[in-house]
């Protein structure tokens, strides 16, 4: 089998080309399809994901895309498990949230398209995601014997100690992975990539997640969650304080994960919690070409910068 017999026949053929694209740790293989003169996206599912699970993010993903909240499906391999979707050229969500001038129609326009993610049907089946177990059994199972800074694991003690306030969940199917790489903004609408994590979740998790990568003060905080809401918040709740602290770690944790993946050799004993960059030293050093996602050295700054995040929030 050749990656194009994963295309429907008609976009199969000798001008058809495919790129692949460098995307993600899932273990997915992705590509960028030319073919029949348009552009599409093919992601192939990694041989390590239950298959199971695989099905259920598709349906998942059928829902947005008929939401309008992700790329348009054009086919479906089931037997390879191969998804093709239209490509999106992106405008950059980070442009459209980071200018002046459209600061403030980016956050309304994301805490909105978040509360249309809330509002798809909850599938039957969904998988139940709790970051709070996730986090456990990342920083017990997979990062256990790992040299890490003192400061890390004071973070993700702290927040495993706190309450979660489980009495003020709303439960939602949220996608789990809100994370700023999979925004695209195609000039007007906000759509989302990788439905893979989605699934039954708290409806502040979502939120909490890009509060901590676009790094949100309160004031922007107050205002994602009153156009999330549609109604004027004056105080942060709770629950969303506490998420965001819990999200900041989980995202940490995961990058050390992947830092030791690529055979990072861990602590030194120098690092310190005012050694460590934080979060917007972090972004700048990437900005500028210090340090590069992808890497061992990058997983390693990204998590140690998103657990020292943790602990101001």
């Amino acid at each position: 089998m050749t990656v194009e017999d994963c295309l429907p026949t008609h976009l199969r053929g000798s001008t058809t080309t495919l790129t692949r694209i460098a995307a993600g740790l899932s273990g997915a293989a992705v590509y960028r399809v030319e073919a029949s003169g348009q552009s599409f996206v093919l992601k192939i599912a990694g041989e390590a994901e239950n298959e199971a699970d695989w099905r259920g993010a598709l349906h998942i993903q059928r829902l947005a895309a008929d939401a309008g909240l992700a790329p348009r499906i054009v086919h479906v391999d089931e037997a390879r498990r191969a998804v093709l979707t239209a490509f999106v050229a992106d405008r950059s969500f980070s442009t459209f949230y980071r200018d002046p001038r459209t600061h403030e129609a980016a956050l309304t326009q994301l805490g909105r398209t978040v509360r249309r993610i809330h509002a798809l049907p909850l599938p039957a089946d969904a998988i139940a995601r709790d970051p709070r177990d996730l986090l456990a059994q990342i920083w017990d199972g997979l990062l256990a014997g790992f040299a890490l800074p003192g400061f890390t694991v004071d973070v993700v003690r702290l927040v495993l100690a706190e309450d979660p306030l489980l009495h003020e969940r709303v439960l939602v199917l949220g996608h789990n992975d809100l994370n700023p790489t999979n925004l695209i903004y195609d000039g007007e609408e906000i759509l989302i990539l990788d439905w893979a994590a989605a699934g039954t979740m708290d409806a502040f998790y979502d939120l909490a997640v890009l509060s901590v990568f676009l790094r949100m003060d309160e004031g922007t905080s107050l205002r994602l969650l009153s156009a999330y809401e549609g109604k004027e918040f004056v105080e942060l709740p709770r629950r969303f304080l506490y998420t965001r602290r819990l999200a900041a770690a989980l995202a940490g944790a995961f990058q050390l994960y992947f830092a030791r993946q690529m055979k990072h050799t861990g602590a030194t004993g120098t690092e310190t919690l005012d050694s460590t960059p934080s979060l917007g030293e972090f972004y700048q050093r990437m900005q500028a070409g210090a340090l590069k996602l992808g890497t061992a050295d990058g997983h390693w700054g990204f998590g140690l910068a998103l657990l020292k995040e943790g602990l101001a929030l």
